[in-house]
């Protein structure tokens, strides 16, 4: 027993079962902190959504076209001009356009939402975005340096026309008149009137100017892109903001920038291609014009007037030559053209849909312009060194010497051609031996003029089906639903919030509770006492709130004046297999300040009560409080007589007729109490108090402080351990314990001292209190605990 730990001794019984009732009861005592918990955390639940700014959710849905299902009835006229070839449109990149920095930069810059307007409130400033004024950037402040401010000023309107700029340290800046110019470590600004209200002297307007880059990043950071529904083109672009209207603007002006980008992209190889065919023109309506200038001069000097018919048929023969030979001068000299620019003009668009005969060329022309297209789209919200972009690089650089080798074949094989036409021509011409040299010369004139108009007609044709492809250019996304916000917030929750609240207002006072009942280490009820200590306990002593020491009186009924009846019943009762004659009762506890004075002088009081005469000796020598108790004064007592033989014990024995018994009080506090106590004449009170006396109470003194209690406790008939409540550490109960298992005090009983009949020990209640009725014990437990509050 001496080598065990004392924490042991108040650990639960694992084989008892718990008692809920008694855990509930033992929280519902504090039914008070419950409610005050829960009331509070309303009203923070209720301010909490008073100055919260409540979240809507607005949205807008789009069509992404998929042109690989074919053009819309409008452009199926025109598909025969091979000018629609763009790639198809894979959602998830166009997904991922809508979330570029760049685009929603855009979008920020245009609406203006960088600055933001707030109206100062009793708690909180709560943004506008319709406001009465507005901050102007006229054009002479530079674009760079503003959209890169980071700033905080408020508006003081004075009157409709005058108004006080102050800084974010709430310093005067200056005065000045709405719509004036004013001077800005960023440039100039202007303050407007938006005539949305009447502007009233006295209202204040915060305005917050932030960094351009910054809002983009935050609000496109906030707005989420779905596919509305799985496998389709359907893409909802939606965002959480406190103001609908700004939300609403938002991604209005996000989809509208987005299209915008898709023009301006589908657009760039067309405007490329017209360039192109404007550039040849200008280089061949001078050809035409020098061509026919020499017509004009060759028949002029050879006096020409008609082609003789002698040549006929001959000439009709080789019509059909000619015709080839045409043909294949216009496409050497196309090839030359795209050559040649091909070779000047890097990472730009290649004219497409010139009419070679070549099937490689023209597709791989086509798919040039298409991977350089979509660079430039990627190449918008990425960076030059990412990978996709490098790879389109790749595939670009390899398409364009395909392109150049593909050009060089085809003029080599044109060439050829050429020769082989030319030689043919030339066996039918040696039958022409009649037609004269003039004739000759004037067909080789021709043959350069057509060749020449024909190409002119032919890129006059493509330059007005280019046009034609420019003016029907149509934008990525069709805008199925505008952007439209909820009426009911998505935040905060009202129904949840106060749903929290409610479990938080009667969590937290439970969680102290709790902690507070983990760590709490005091003896509260005769349960604390029963898991540690077997021996008996015959009395439960209710708190006093009376100034009195004694308690007990002859026509008394209350809680504690009963209490002390039980104990004596429960003394004789103890006692009822003793032998007759005087009782001894030694009384004694673990430290002091535990009651045993109150208990001793009561005690005595309620034995007295019963006719019984009572002899109350004070023995606690080292700390004696019973002159103090009962309010009297004794000159002499107990030490006294054992440090004086000539001193008789009639002579330190006084009567207490308050009472109604005698008392043996300590006397003065002497230098070596132990020993005093050894030396015999206590032995002599003891025997005294045995022949004239039915009762002699003995107050000793603590048992875990001094040994005195130990070496007078042989003469104990009983001895009534005190322990109080709320007082005594559980862990200390090892001590008495102790003494009762190891008979180190004799027919050792407990009396737990100090009880709070209406607490019991937090939250479960003492027995429901001494003098309860019929009545009383007929209410349920919940009325009798309140009866108790």
């Amino acid at each position: 027993m001496q080598n065990e730990n004392p924490l042991n001794y108040v650990l639960i019984d694992e084989d008892k079962p718990v008692n809920y009732r008694e855990l509930f009861e033992k929280y519902v005592y504090h039914w008070k902190w419950f409610l005050l918990g829960i009331l509070v955390a309303l009203v923070a639940a209720y301010v909490y959504l008073r100055y919260t700014p409540q979240q809507y959710t607005v949205a807008t849905t789009i069509l992404i076209e998929d042109e690989s299902n074919g053009m819309s009835s409008e452009l199926s006229s025109f598909e025969d001009l091979g000018l629609f070839g763009s790639p198809k449109k894979k959602v998830e990149t166009e997904i991922g356009l809508l979330k570029s920095r760049s685009l929603m930069e855009r979008a920020v810059r245009t609406l203006g939402i960088n600055i933001s307007y707030f109206k100062k409130g009793r708690v909180r400033e709560q943004e506008v975005y319709e406001n009465t004024v507005r901050v102007n950037i006229p054009f002479v402040t530079n674009d760079s340096l503003f959209k890169n401010v980071d700033t905080l000023f408020s508006i003081h309107a004075l009157s409709a026309t005058q108004f006080v700029l102050k800084n974010a340290n709430g310093a005067q800046v200056g005065q000045h008149s709405f719509e004036e110019l004013i001077p800005t470590d960023f440039g100039m600004i202007s303050v407007i009137s938006t005539g949305t209200e009447a502007i009233k002297s006295g209202d204040i307007t915060i305005v917050k100017i932030q960094p351009v880059k910054a809002v983009a990043k935050q609000l496109s950071n906030a707005i989420k892109v779905d596919l509305k529904y799985k496998n389709t083109g359907l893409i909802e672009l939606s965002t959480n903001t406190a103001i609908k209207q700004k939300g609403e603007d938002l991604l209005n002006e996000l989809v509208r920038q987005y299209n915008e980008d898709a023009v301006e992209d589908k657009s760039v190889i067309g405007k490329n291609t017209n360039t192109f065919i404007n550039e040849r023109m200008r280089v061949i309506e001078e050809d035409l014009f020098n061509a026919d200038k020499g017509i004009q001069q060759f028949k002029t000097s050879n006096k020409l007037t008609d082609i003789t018919s002698d040549a006929t048929i001959a000439l009709e023969t080789n019509s059909e030559l000619e015709k080839t030979i045409l043909n294949l001068n216009t496409q050497i000299k196309l090839a030359n053209y795209v050559m040649e620019y091909v070779a000047n003009n890097t990472n730009e668009l290649i004219p497409a849909n010139l009419g070679f005969n070549d099937g490689a060329v023209n597709a791989n022309t086509q798919r040039y312009n298409e991977l350089l297209l979509e660079r430039s789209r990627i190449l918008k919200g990425s960076k030059s060194e990412h990978p996709l972009i490098k790879n389109l690089d790749d595939q670009l650089s390899q398409l364009r010497r395909s392109i150049s080798a593909g050009l060089v074949n085809l003029k080599s094989s044109l060439q050829i051609s050429l020769r082989d036409a030319l030689k043919e021509e030339q066996k039918m011409s040696s039958k022409i031996t009649s037609v004269p040299r003039q004739e000759r010369e004037y067909r080789d004139i021709q043959r350069q003029q057509q060749i020449i108009e024909t190409l002119y007609l032919y890129l006059l044709q493509k330059r007005e089906e280019n046009s034609i492809a420019l003016a029907i250019t149509v934008p990525n996304a069709k805008v199925i639903d505008r952007a439209d916000s909820s009426n009911i917030p998505v935040s905060p929750k009202r129904s949840i919030v106060y749903l929290v609240a409610l479990m938080l207002g009667g969590l937290l006072p439970f969680m102290i509770l709790y902690i507070r009942f983990l760590f709490d280490n005091k003896v509260h009820t005769s349960k604390d006492i029963e898991a540690v200590v077997k021996s008996p306990i015959i009395g439960e002593i209710p708190h006093s709130r009376s100034e009195n020491k004694i308690v007990v009186n002859d026509n008394d009924v209350d809680n504690i004046a009963e209490a002390f009846r039980m104990l004596r019943t429960n003394i004789y009762f103890m006692l009822s297999g003793a032998k007759n004659g005087s009782q001894t009762l030694f009384i004694t506890s673990t430290l002091g300040a535990e009651g045993k004075t109150f208990i001793s002088l009561n005690l005595a009081r309620v034995l007295a009560l019963s006719s019984k005469k009572v002899l109350l000796i004070g023995a606690d020598v080292r700390k004696p409080k019973f002159n103090e108790y009962m309010g009297i004064k004794i000159n002499k007592g107990l030490t006294h007589y054992l440090a004086d033989d000539t001193i008789e014990i009639n002579q330190v024995i006084t009567s207490y007729p308050e009472g109604n018994f005698d008392v043996l009080a300590s006397g003065v506090v002497p230098p070596n109490p132990s020993e005093l106590l050894m030396n015999g004449r206590f032995d002599e009170i003891m025997a005294y108090g045995k022949a004239h006396y039915d009762f002699v109470i003995v107050d000793t003194a603590p048992i875990k402080m001094v040994t005195d209690t130990l070496l007078l406790s042989h003469f104990a008939d009983l001895c009534l351990y005190i322990i109080r409540a709320e007082v005594l550490d559980k862990r200390l109960l090892e001590i008495p314990e102790k003494m009762f298992s190891e008979k180190r005090l004799p027919h050792m009983a407990v009396v737990l001292n100090d009880v709070n009949i209406q607490k019991g020990g937090y939250g479960y209640g003492y027995g429901y209190g001494y003098g309860y009725g019929k009545e009383d014990l007929k209410k349920p437990w919940w009325k009798r605990i309140l009866k108790n509050k």
